[in-house]
């Protein structure tokens, strides 16, 4: 979508310090070191750097208009670019990402929940890719800055699915009402951000301000499975419950070694997969809803499922040297996801099954319970090794008594991993992201390397 500059400077309640009001963009950036040459570069203040600053090198690199806040702009000289002066840039951006969305009138989906966001949202943009030029959130983008700014790189998509995520209550109401969205979803509620929030009930609190942008005749679509969830108090909405275990809309009627059994309406329905954990299926249910909602045809709903990708760091399969299979599922961790984590590893190749955890953050006063809680679950499933980095995952290692090692910091686990694994091994790699155990997830790839492009993308 092209916007005038006169049109953005009206969008934003913002002035135009110079340039050609008459003059068109499309791309947008936050960033000058990715800038592209006639991008419009905003400028975001954050709690290390002042991007209004930086101005001048988005010029320099090809942007052909900026949008800065008043305050922090102090020059006094005018040029041919654009310049657009806002009370506040991160509204402005939000402002935009609307006004985008209400013109186009495209299908808006919106994804929040504790665990499964992401690869729900992956699912969700496969089965609708078979109908729709759709759109997805790009990489991690789901919070205040990042979405509005995904939402501004939607060009001639005529669907989107959008993640929301947070960290505070507030924050996805605020994400909501830029969005608008005709679906809301939330996948599960579990102890994450615990330390933020305090409570249970204060997650389900932050979870359930999706709905309020939810427009009037959208539909809310729920993991009934989830007991906060399933007693949430949701008054003159529209719903659509998926479950496996309770009585739902869309109904598990049978979980077979290779495919599972669903009920809609009277209409029953069998798909294929090759993850049997319950969490997969749930999120494979709500995906399904979607599609169902939507008008895609059902065979086409199933050939989505069995062969969409999931995101990078998102248990990603990557073979190794002498069949190991190493799976990436680095990029973030909760108790709920740790657990889900187990369960997938238990149904994979391999003659050991091998876990490496690490921290789990954001969890306060609850986190050694919850990290034994883990080492407890590891305990009663068969795996074969143990591998803990940290000091809140000491708690896992404590509470588990099958093959183990602990190592406080990564570079102790390090000289240990460079003879570790043996043939057809398969090992996970999990921790909250601010851990960085993409640098374990580097080092056993390099060391094991079977290829110089070992990365496969898992199938599902």
């Amino acid at each position: 979508m092209n916007f005038k500059i006169k049109e953005i400077k009206n969008i934003c309640n913002g002035e135009l310090y110079c340039g050609d009001s008459e003059a068109e963009v499309s791309s947008f950036s936050i960033d000058t070191r990715t800038i592209s040459k006639g991008d419009v570069y905003i400028g975001i203040k954050g709690q290390n750097f002042d991007g209004n600053l930086f101005y001048e090198e988005a010029f320099d690199k090809g942007a052909s208009a900026v949008i800065l806040d008043k305050e922090s702009f102090k020059n006094s000289i005018k040029i041919s670019k654009s310049i657009i002066l806002v009370k506040d840039t991160k509204l402005a951006m939000a402002k935009l990402a609307s006004y985008l969305l209400e013109s186009k009138n495209i299908p808006v989906i919106a994804i929040t929940g504790s665990v499964g966001k992401t690869s729900t949202r992956d699912m969700i943009h496969a089965v609708l890719a078979k109908k729709y030029n759709a759109f997805k959130t790009l990489k991690n983008y789901n919070n205040d800055i990042g979405m509005p700014l995904s939402i501004l790189n939607i060009k001639n998509h005529n669907a989107a699915v959008l993640e929301m995520g947070m960290n505070n209550l507030g924050e996805i109401a605020y994400l909501s009402k830029i969005a608008k969205p005709n679906i809301v979803i939330i996948t599960s509620i579990a102890p994450v951000h615990i330390e933020n929030l305090g409570t249970m009930e204060n997650i389900l609190k932050a979870k359930l301000e999706i709905l309020e942008g939810l427009r009037d005749d959208g539909i809310f679509i729920f993991n009934n499975d989830n007991e906060y969830l399933r007693n949430a108090d949701i008054k003159n909405r529209n719903i659509l419950t998926c479950g496996i275990d309770n009585p739902s809309d869309l109904q598990v009627t049978g979980i077979d070694e290779n495919t599972f059994q669903v009920l809609y309406k009277n209409e029953k329905m069998e798909f294929n997969h090759h993850n049997l954990t319950k969490p997969f299926i749930q999120n494979m249910l709500i995906a399904i809803a979607c599609g169902i909602l939507l008008d895609i045809p059902l065979e086409d709903i199933k050939e989505a499922l069995e062969n969409f990708n999931l995101t990078e760091g998102r248990l990603e399969h990557i073979e190794l040297n002498n069949n190991i299979l190493l799976i990436n599922d680095a990029y973030n961790a909760s108790s709920e996801s740790m657990k889900n984590a187990i369960d997938y590893l238990i149904k994979q190749r391999g003659k050991r099954k091998i876990l490496i955890l690490g921290n789990m953050r954001e969890l306060g006063d609850y986190s050694e319970a919850l990290h034994s809680e883990v080492g407890k679950y590891i305990d009663v499933n068969k795996i074969d090794y143990l591998l803990t980095v940290g000091s809140d995952a000491k708690f896992i290692y404590d509470n588990t008594y099958v093959p183990k090692k602990h190592f406080k910091t990564k570079e102790e686990i390090y000289p240990f991993l460079d003879d570790f694994f043996q043939p057809e091994d398969t090992v996970i790699v999990k921790a909250s992201n601010g851990e960085k155990f993409d640098e374990i997830v580097t080092f056993i790839k390099e060391k094991y390397a079977k290829s110089t492009d070992s990365t496969l993308k898992l199938k599902k």
